[in-house]
């Protein structure tokens, strides 16, 4: 073991071939100062005591190839650096004069096959050299770019981006061993309420199939089938319901007798296929929910998830999450984080004021720009997201005329967007650029023998990616709130004493310890020991003030919680 001198980081890599993992140790400038290679059975040992005497920042390809191993030995990081992560940011980020080049080996696959295939992707086995360690020099090499790039920033937002999206990617891995404490006596009595008794494999649940005999007889069809969209469009068809797909939203526009229980089939439906009783078996263990979250995973850096539908739980699911014996849940959700944000970036002092107090909708009425509650969600959804239809776009031009710093930012995006040029977040995550079809339709377009129906399908993807770019980089910055809101909850919590009363089912990390349990863009779940509940939920309060102080330094704006301790996440508990 290497004792002197004092690491400030340590760089991991692993040779799969050899069953080995390799440390690299840097000083505070960067040097190194040794290497040392370690079995594989060793590296929880390696790495607690380092974590105990020096406590560095570990770099490594990606937190998802070394962490979970780590966490299952009860042995947790406090700070990494996640190089595929910060890659991907470092690359396409427009605050940089020379971004970070992209390479080949630094590119994210797609994530369901980054999950199950993991430690042949992210080794260190090079693939033209079976020399031990030979990949070691890579993840050297990938660190100094970025660094290198990271020196040339502006102002330190960049780094703080870094930071922030390795630490959400500690979280994450952290929320999966951990779980979501779920109640599988619950959950199945949620599908009985809703659905009757469990169906035989193939059957129906006996309240769709009741409601599927309804639809039948109203459209008078007896081989209508709502589980299969093409039949069903055919009999809608024939009973004289003209409409071009089975989309609820289309649907709901329709006056006749099959409609109401086909639109309740199609709710019963989701839950049987999403959430019924194959997803309970296939995916909560011992009380547990323990969804892959993907760290970045959308393009505006918000999370996604691989499996299990973390991100889509119904709301009439949440009472099956459910605290432990002598556990508590806090439940926070921030109120219209959206639109907060935007008058934050933008420095809107007008929108700042309307946002003061829990419910931004009512401040933009008592602004005088709308005269309904109704009135302002729409008016501020159609300027995030560039919608000109009626009531939406006819509002716009209120808006404009009462929050101007705020709407000239989403309209400067948006005009970006059109022209083909990139948008930026906040802390600089840029937006990727236009695709193949996007090019060739306005090269078309400006051809001497376009024709109209050229002209107008480049106008349209013009319109089209300015709206994306118009809600990039609102959704993008939120989606930074986040990840700061969740660094400051995982640290604040981390400086808690230990339960009186183990949670065991939580792993050897989390089982006398409050930790997130979930997170789903701005809401949060903290699983927490009864008599730290308060102590917990101060945590989450105290996170979200310094998230918001540390996005927007200066600048005063209102992000209010809906903050409840609960046995249970169900909104009526």
């Amino acid at each position: 073991m290497i004792e002197t001198p004092s690491p400030h980081e340590i760089l991991l890599g692993r040779d799969a071939a050899r069953g080995r993992w390799h440390a690299v140790l840097l000083d505070v400038s960067g040097e190194e100062i040794g290497r040392e290679a370690i079995d594989a059975d060793r590296l929880p040992a390696f790495v607690a005591g380092q974590e105990a005497r020096r406590h560095p920042r570990w770099i490594v390809r990606t937190l998802r190839d070394v962490y979970p191993e780590l966490l299952a030995a009860g042995v947790r990081l406090r700070r990494a650096h996640d190089l595929l992560l910060c890659h991907a940011i470092l690359r396409d980020t427009t605050a940089l004069a020379t971004p970070v080049a992209a390479s080949s080996r630094w590119i994210r696959t797609d994530p369901l096959a980054v999950v199950a295939a993991a430690p042949a992707l992210f080794s260190l086995q090079d693939e033209t050299s079976a020399a031990e360690g030979s990949g070691i020099d890579e993840l050297l090499a990938e660190l100094g770019r970025q660094r290198a790039a990271l020196a040339t920033a502006p102002d330190g937002r960049l780094a703080l981006l870094c930071v922030a999206e390795s630490t959400g990617a500690l979280v994450a891995e952290e929320m999966t061993a951990a779980g979501v404490p779920w109640s599988t006596s619950v959950h199945e009595a949620l599908l009985v309420d809703a659905l009757g008794a469990r169906p035989l494999p193939g059957a129906r649940p006996a309240r769709m199939a009741a409601l599927a005999a309804q639809i039948a007889e109203a459209l008078e069809d007896p081989t209508a089938n709502p589980d299969s969209p093409p039949r069903l469009l055919r009999s809608l068809r024939r009973a004289g319901i003209l409409v071009e797909s089975t989309s609820r939203w289309e649907l709901g526009e329709v006056d006749h007798p099959a409609i109401a229980p086909l639109l309740a089939y199609k709710k019963l439906s989701r839950l049987f296929t999403a959430n019924g009783w194959a997803w309970l078996a296939d995916w909560v263990r011992e009380d547990r929910f323990r969804p892959v979250y993907l760290t970045g995973g959308v393009v505006t850096g918000r999370w996604a998830s691989s499996g299990g539908g973390a991100l889509q739980i119904p709301r009439s699911l949440r009472p099956a999450v459910r605290a432990d014996e002598g556990w508590v849940l806090v439940c926070a959700d921030v109120a219209q984080l959206e639109p907060r944000v935007l008058a934050a970036m933008s420095k809107d002092a007008a929108m700042a004021a309307a946002a003061r107090g829990t419910d931004l909708y009512e401040g933009i009425v008592r602004s005088g720009a709308v005269k309904t509650r109704q009135e302002a969600k729409y008016a501020v959804l159609g300027a995030m997201y560039g919608a000109t239809t009626v009531p939406s776009g006819m509002l716009a031009p209120r808006l404009r005329g009462v929050f101007p710093r705020a709407m000239a930012l989403v309209d400067a995006a948006a005009r970006t967007g059109e022209d083909g040029g990139v948008v930026s977040t906040l802390l600089g995550r840029g937006s990727p650029r236009p695709d193949a079809a996007w090019s060739a339709a306005q090269s078309r377009a400006s051809d001497p023998e376009a024709d109209g129906t050229d002209e107008r399908a480049a106008r349209g993807r013009a319109r089209d990616r300015g709206r994306f770019t118009r809600n990039f980089v609102v959704q993008g910055t939120a989606a930074e709130w986040s990840l700061l809101w969740l660094a400051e909850i995982r640290h604040r919590l981390s400086a808690l004493p230990e339960a009186l009363v183990p949670a065991g089912r939580s792993g050897p990390v989390f089982s006398r310890h409050a930790h997130l349990a979930f997170f789903l863009h701005d809401e949060v779940i903290v699983h927490a020991p009864a008599e730290q509940a308060a102590e917990a939920a101060r945590c989450v309060q105290e996170a979200a003030e310094a998230a918001t102080r540390r996005l927007f330094p200066g600048f005063e704006i209102d992000v209010p919680l809906d903050l409840r301790i609960a046995q249970d996440a169900g909104k009526d508990s």
